[in-house]
């Protein structure tokens, strides 16, 4: 578990409003404690017994930086002018309720203000996520049934 997960998952436990969670490995234990009182402060306690050494993967193969350049420009000139609807904790990304229902939302339909546009499941707990804004799905950035992290984009809206 390296700083980042940590990071993620004291977000996570703050957000969640519980008071305690411990996380234990062979290798590692962590006991995040949140006061009751709804203050924002969040403490965390890393205690490691040892690590094993971690493999590091070799770099992969890096596009020319004009191509990276051009790529870039273009998807900034697009996505310029759209709002992103981000992810507000770490889970899995659902668009349907149930396996069996129609999904919330679709590109090209219309949002609005506490619409919900999908669920996101974490800790077996499936919290409905609504749009902030009005306007119309451009892109879904996200499959379905797949992890999300804190703040990762899922949908574009054109707010026009």
């Amino acid at each position: 578990m390296d700083i980042k997960d940590i990071q993620n998952l004291i977000k996570f436990v703050s957000k969640a409003e519980v008071s305690e969670v411990k996380y234990k490995t062979k290798d590692f234990e962590i006991t995040i404690k949140t006061p009751l009182a709804g203050s924002d402060a969040v403490y965390a306690q890393p205690a490691v017994y040892h690590t094993a050494p971690q493999a590091v993967a070799a770099p992969a193969p890096v596009a020319t930086p004009a191509a990276l350049a051009v790529e870039k420009t273009e998807a900034a000139s697009d996505d310029s002018k759209y709002v992103t609807i981000k992810s507000p904790m770490i889970g899995t990304f659902y668009r349907k309720p149930s396996p069996d229902k129609d999904v919330f939302v679709n590109v090209g339909d219309d949002v609005s203000v506490g619409k919900v546009v999908c669920v996101i499941e974490a800790m077996k707990l499936f919290n409905q996520i609504e749009s902030e804004i009005s306007g119309k799905i451009v892109k879904i950035l996200v499959d379905d049934a797949t992890p999300v992290e804190y703040d990762q984009p899922l949908f574009l809206v054109d707010p026009s």
